[in-house]
Formats: C-alpha cells, sequence, structure tokens
C-alpha cells in the first residue's frame, strides 16, 4: 500500500486541476488539465474526468503513483450560505471602488491650471496665458 500524504487547503471546495497544482503533483494548470481529461487521476478511487471536480475534506486523490488526502479547517459552506459570502465580498468591493473614485474626484479638482507661455514680440516679455479646459497644447515640429 503507498503512503497518503496530507495536503491542507484553506478552504473548501477546491477544483481539483488546482488541487493538483497545489500538491505540486504536476507542473501547471494545463498540464493538470490534460492528466485529467485523459484519465490519470482517481478521486476516492474512481476515475475522474471532470477537471474543475469538488474536492472536499477527507477525500483522496491518486496520481502517478502518489496519494493525497485533502485536509480544510474551514466548514463546508452551503450554496445559500456561498451566495451570502459572494454578495458581502461583491460589497466590499463596490464600496472600495467608490471610496477610490471619489479620492480621483478630489485630486482632479485640487490640480492647478496648466499655463501655456506665450512671447510678446515687442518687449521680449513671457506673458503666461490660461490654457482652457478640453483644449490640447498644439505642438509644432
Amino acid at each position: 500500500m503507498e503512503e497518503i500524504t496530507q495536503v491542507d487547503v484553506s478552504y473548501q471546495p477546491i477544483e481539483l486541476c488546482k488541487l493538483l497544482k497545489i500538491a505540486n503533483m504536476v507542473g501547471g494548470g494545463g498540464e493538470a488539465k490534460i492528466v485529467i481529461s485523459e484519465g490519470y487521476v482517481y478521486v476516492n478511487g474512481e476515475v475522474e474526468f471532470q477537471k474543475r471536480k469538488k474536492i472536499y475534506h477527507q477525500d483522496i486523490v491518486e496520481f502517478n503513483g502518489e496519494a493525497i488526502a485533502v485536509s480544510c479547517s474551514e466548514p463546508v459552506l452551503n450554496a445559500t450560505e456561498q451566495k451570502a459570502l459572494k454578495a458581502a465580498k461583491v460589497l466590499k468591493a463596490e464600496e472600495s471602488l467608490k471610496r477610490n473614485k471619489k479620492a480621483q474626484k478630489t485630486s482632479i479638482k485640487s490640480k492647478p491650471k496648466q499655463n501655456k507661455k506665450t512671447v510678446n514680440n515687442h518687449n521680449n516679455e513671457v506673458i503666461q496665458q490660461p490654457v482652457p479646459s478640453g483644449q490640447r497644447k498644439r505642438i509644432s515640429f
């Protein structure tokens, strides 16, 4: 019997292809998806073809002669709890976005107006003229 290695994950469920990457059983996500789709990966003793199969606490995954047991300290969330968690994350992101937009508006308002320099040909004096908003300075080559 082969030795089963314990792999701790911070949340559950976790997708099978991500678990293979975390456990260093494959080199990357693309490789993980290929070996799963070709039937080289077993979950709880059965061949698994679903790349994003949800893996939970105490599931056993086997690939290439190695076996891992998944361990997670976080409880499994039901569908209602998952939706509530997602809604809270979206709300937090929206509030952060509003704060950022408000900060950008205040920084734009506080910028000084750009001045355009012109030379008065009669006295060779430099005169500052404001640039109208919404117009660009002309560039001559």
